[in-house]
């Protein structure tokens, strides 16, 4: 065993960034990293239905670092509307050391939906403006037409991608997304997403939370979906420790055949 590294009083958010940072990013192929919290009795949100009542302080720095460092921020239309999401922000220091790696000023959402319901406020101003892509919508072929047409005009029809027939394609999703240069990935749920990602092995890192609390009630797991019984092995990448909330980083371990030529796996 190895002693843990306290994220609390011995890492700055420099040091989160050195530990957090994602590979070279591999030509048509991008790096897929999904982070979640969870309670010690594997509750994925609070009373509230949120999982914003079960973050703590450790999270909370963290998830800014890993947003920090993400081209695109991806999650499911039922999260984006129960935990109220706006287009993510960029702390000034991160707007130098994006510049210098090649990225937008800040990450651009992309929100999945079957149906094609997205809430009105993340309509409210063009998909893309002068600093790259604020916000992309990944749905499917059988999309509704009027609510096709809907986001159509609020954010352009290059920001709304039809990727998939009967539901959302992750393969195909994130070739779309790697076609715009947003090749760092960071899947923020919720479990059905998760779920879907994890069945078609597309995930190639897990940042999972352990909150020091017990939940109770009938809160479902990080992931909501059935996934085949196969050698689908991770390997710890890291482990810190902030008063008490355990926050873990997991690498997914593929046969050398199936990783991308030059493929780095991080820390």
């Amino acid at each position: 065993m190895r002693e843990l590294a306290t994220a609390g009083k011995g890492l700055d958010r420099d040091d989160l960034v050195l530990l957090y940072a994602y590979p070279e990013p591999v030509p048509g192929r991008g790096w897929v990293r999904a982070n979640m919290v969870t309670t010690l009795d594997g509750a994925v949100h609070g009373a509230d239905g949120r999982s914003g009542s079960i973050n703590t302080p450790g999270d909370k720095r963290v998830f800014s670092v890993l947003r920090g460092l993400a081209d695109v921020v991806v999650a499911g239309a039922g999260t984006v509307r129960a935990e109220g999401y706006s287009r993510p922000t960029s702390k000034p220091e991160d707007v130098a050391r994006r510049s210098a790696a090649g990225q937008a000023p800040r990450p651009c959402l992309a929100v999945v939906t079957g149906s094609g319901d997205v809430p009105e406020k993340l309509l409210d101003a063009p998909g893309r403006d002068e600093s790259g892509w604020r916000l992309v919508v990944l749905t499917t072929g059988h999309t509704d037409r009027v609510a096709l047409a809907r986001l159509r005009d609020a954010l352009g029809e290059e920001c709304v991608l039809q990727v998939g027939d009967d539901a959302v394609d992750a393969t195909l999703a994130l070739d779309a997304l790697a076609d715009r240069g947003l090749n760092r990935v960071l899947c923020e749920g919720g479990p059905a997403l998760l779920g879907g990602w994890l069945g078609a092995d597309v995930v190639d890192e897990l940042c999972l939370t352990t909150a020091p609390v017990v939940a109770g009630g009938d809160a479902g797991r990080i992931v909501a979906a059935p996934l085949l019984p196969d050698t689908r092995r991770w390997r710890l990448g890291h482990l810190l420790e902030d008063d008490g909330t355990l926050l873990a980083r997991w690498v997914r371990v593929r046969p050398s055949a199936l990783q991308a030529p030059g493929e780095v796996l991080p820390g």
